[in-house]
C-alpha cells in the first residue's frame, strides 16, 4: 500500500479552484438526485464512495491481508479475521533483524491492516514514496492535511486525493521499485495533521496520546477486546518513532512547555519526526533514473480530518480519540474484576509520575480536592465574587469533614488503633471516613513535576473549562461506578467538575474524564448535570469571559455527595 502526504500549494488552488465552481454549477443547476459520483479505481472496477463509507461507519475492520492490491467495494465491506501471536523478545529481535534492503528476486511483504477506526489505522507494512497516487476509500483514513476551517471550501480541500494513498498490485510494485526498497526499521506513529491543534497540551495528549494509546494498548494487550496477542509477557511494544507529517519541531510544542515534558516522560526512548524529515523521504525516494520506496513494518496512522468524518467524533463527541477507544471497546473493561476504567492508559501515566519522581501509591490515606483556578490568566475565569464563595464553600466542607474524621477516630476508630495508637489500614481506608484537604491550584505558579505530583493523589478536580483540565489524565484510575435509574452511587470512583458560563459545554474534559471512568459533572452556577443528562454542546457569549459566575455551596455539595457514594441525581440545583 502506498501513502503520500504532501499537498503543494497550486494543488490546494486549484482544489478550491474547482470546489468554488462545482458549488456555482449546483447552484444554477440543482438536482434532485442523491447519486454518487462513480470512480474508477484503475483496475477495471468501479467504485462507490457513498456505499464505501456507510460499510465503514457500520463498524467495517479493515479488509483481509489483501496485500499490496486495489481494494473493491466487495472487499471493503468484507470482516477482518483476528489472528492472536505471541509477542516475544525473540520475536521482536527477529523481526529488528530483518533486511534493511529487498535484493533482485525478493517477494514485497504485503501490505495488511491490523485495526482500523475512522481516523486510525494499524498497517503493516506501509509503502511510502513521493508518488502521486491515490484510493477512493481512503477518506476514513486520511485527508490532504490541511488545517481545519468549518467551510464548505475547506472541507472539500482536505478531502484526500489520488496524491495521498492507493492500493496497488504486486506486479506493479515490483515493476516500480524493482529491487529499490529501504525498510524503516521499528514502529511508528504517523501524525497525518498541522500544527493548528498539536501546540495544545490537551489536544495532543488528551486526544492524540489517547487516541494513540488505545489504539497500542487495545491491540496489544490481552486484556483487551480487541488483542491480537495472546499473552502479556512483560511491556507493550516500543513506538520508536513519530512523525508530524505537517508540522516543523516548534509546531507539536505548546507555550508552557507541557507537551515536550509529556513526549520525553512518558515515551523516553521514542524519535520525533518532523515535517522537513518527512519531505527528505518525499524528495529522495523521487529522481529522473528510477523511484524508491521505504516501507515501514508497523504503522499506526492517524488523521483529525478523517476521524471527524466518523459517526462517534463527528457527530457524537468531536474527540478524535473517541473513534479509537470506541472501536477497541475500551469501556468494556469497567465490568472486569479488579480492573478500573482507565487501566488502557496506567502505563503511560506511571512512566510520567516516575519522571515527576513520584513514587506509585498503594493506599490512599486521604481525600484530596483540587480546585484548579484560573483567576490568575487572562481569560475565562469567575467573578472575584464566585471564586471566593467556592474557596469558602470548600473550605467549609473540608473543616466539617476534618471534624468527622477526628470525632471518627476518637470514638468509633478505636478498635482501629493498635498498642502505638497507629491507625490500621481496615479502620480508615476500609471506611467512609478520611482526612480531607483542599488545594486551590495555581498552576501558572507551580512547576511541572509540582503539577503531576498534585493531580496524581486527586480525588476530586474542579475547575473554570481550560488547559488546566488536562492534568485530570494524572489522576488515579477510578474503580466502577453502579448506575441505576437516575441516580449512581459512587464510592471509588474519582470526579471532575466543569465550571461553565450557563449555557456552555464542550466535551473537551467530558469524554477525557469517563473515557477514563471518572465521573463528570457539568456546573451552570447552581445547576449541575452529569451523565446521561449532560447539556448540548454550546458556546454562548460569555463562554470566554471573565465574569462567569459559580455558586460555591452548589459545588460543595456534588463534591459531598460524590465522595460520600450518595445518590446523585444526573441533574439538580440549589
Amino acid at each position: 500500500m502506498l501513502f503520500r502526504a504532501s499537498l503543494t500549494r497550486r494543488d490546494a488552488l486549484l482544489l478550491l479552484l474547482g470546489a468554488t465552481l462545482m458549488h456555482l454549477v449546483s447552484l444554477a443547476f440543482p438536482t434532485s438526485s442523491s447519486g454518487s459520483i462513480i470512480i474508477n479505481t484503475h483496475s477495471g472496477s468501479h467504485f462507490d464512495p457513498a456505499a464505501a463509507d456507510d460499510a465503514w461507519n457500520a463498524g467495517w475492520e479493515g479488509p483481509p491481508d489483501v496485500g499490496v492490491k486495489t481494494v473493491t467495494v466487495k472487499e471493503i465491506q468484507t470482516k477482518t479475521q483476528t489472528v492472536k501471536e505471541v509477542v516475544t523478545a525473540a520475536a521482536q529481535q527477529q523481526r529488528q533483524q530483518e533486511q534493511l534492503a529487498l535484493t533482485d528476486g525478493d517477494a514485497m511483504p504485503l501490505t495488511s491492516i491490523v485495526h482500523h477506526a475512522p481516523g486510525w489505522t494499524l498497517f503493516r507494512n506501509l509503502y511510502i514514496d513521493g508518488a502521486e497516487v491515490g484510493w477512493p476509500g481512503r477518506r476514513m483514513m486520511t485527508s490532504t492535511g490541511l488545517a481545519a476551517e468549518n467551510t464548505p471550501e475547506n472541507i472539500i480541500l482536505r478531502e484526500p486525493t489520488e496524491k495521498d494513498m492507493r492500493w496497488i498490485s504486486t506486479e506493479e510494485a515490483t515493476r516500480r521499485w524493482g529491487s529499490r526498497v529501504r525498510t524503516v526499521q521499528g514502529n511508528t506513529v504517523l501524525v497525518n495533521e498541522p500544527s493548528q491543534f498539536l501546540r495544545h497540551y490537551y489536544h495532543l495528549v488528551a486526544e492524540l496520546f489517547f487516541g494513540i494509546q488505545s489504539f497500542w494498548w487495545g491491540t496489544f494487550n490481552s486484556d483487551s477486546p480487541k488483542s491480537t496477542t495472546a499473552s502479556t509477557d512483560g511491556p507493550l511494544p516500543d513506538i520508536d518513532r513519530i512523525i508530524f507529517a505537517h508540522s516543523n519541531a516548534d509546531g507539536w510544542r505548546d507555550g508552557p512547555g507541557f507537551n515536550a515534558y509529556f513526549m520525553r516522560a512518558a515515551f523516553p526512548s521514542i524519535t520525533v519526526e518532523v515535517q522537513e524529515d518527512w519531505q527528505d523521504r518525499v524528495v529522495h525516494s523521487q529522481s529522473a533514473d528510477n523511484d524508491k520506496v521505504f516501507l515501514f513494518p508497523l504503522v499506526l496512522l492517524t488523521d483529525r480530518s478523517a476521524s471527524h468524518r466518523g459517526v462517534i467524533c463527528g457527530s457524537q463527541t468531536q474527540r478524535i480519540a473517541a473513534e479509537a477507544h470506541n472501536y477497541m471497546k475500551l469501556d468494556d473493561l469497567r465490568g472486569l474484576p479488579g480492573k478500573g476504567g482507565g487501566m488502557w492508559w496506567e502505563s503511560v501515566r506511571q512512566n510520567v509520575l516516575s519522571f515527576a519522581g513520584i513514587a506509585p501509591r498503594t493506599e490512599e490515606d486521604k481525600v484530596v480536592i483540587t480546585y484548579v483556578s484560573r483567576q490568575g490568566v487572562s481569560r475565562r475565569k469567575l467573578t472575584a465574587e464566585s471564586h471566593d464563595s467556592l474557596v469558602t464553600a470548600l473550605q467549609a466542607l473540608v473543616a466539617r469533614k476534618n471534624k468527622e474524621y477526628e470525632d471518627y477516630i476518637r470514638v468509633d476508630g478505636l478498635a482501629g488503633m493498635n498498642a502505638a495508637g497507629v491507625k490500621h489500614a481496615d479502620a480508615v481506608m476500609g471506611g467512609k471516613k478520611k482526612p480531607w484537604e483542599l488545594t486551590v491550584m495555581a498552576a501558572e505558579t507551580m512547576t511541572k513535576d509540582a503539577q503531576i505530583a498534585q493531580a496524581a493523589k486527586t480525588t476530586v478536580m474542579l475547575g473554570v473549562h481550560g488547559n488546566g483540565l488536562s492534568h485530570l489524565v494524572w489522576m488515579p484510575p477510578s474503580r466502577t461506578s453502579v448506575e441505576a435509574g437516575d441516580v449512581k452511587t459512587t464510592s471509588g470512583q474519582r470526579a471532575v467538575i466543569e465550571l461553565f458560563f450557563p449555557g456552555g459545554f464542550a466535551h473537551d474534559y467530558h469524554w477525557t474524564s469517563r473515557a477514563l471512568g471518572h465521573a463528570h459533572y457539568a456546573v451552570w452556577n447552581d445547576t449541575w448535570y452529569t451523565h446521561p443528562d449532560e447539556p448540548g454542546v454550546d458556546y454562548p457569549e460569555g463562554f470566554q469571559e471573565n465574569y462567569i459566575p459559580v455558586h460555591g455551596e452548589t459545588v460543595a455539595t456534588v463534591v459531598e455527595r460524590h465522595v460520600d457514594g450518595l445518590a446523585l441525581e444526573t441533574k439538580g440545583h440549589i
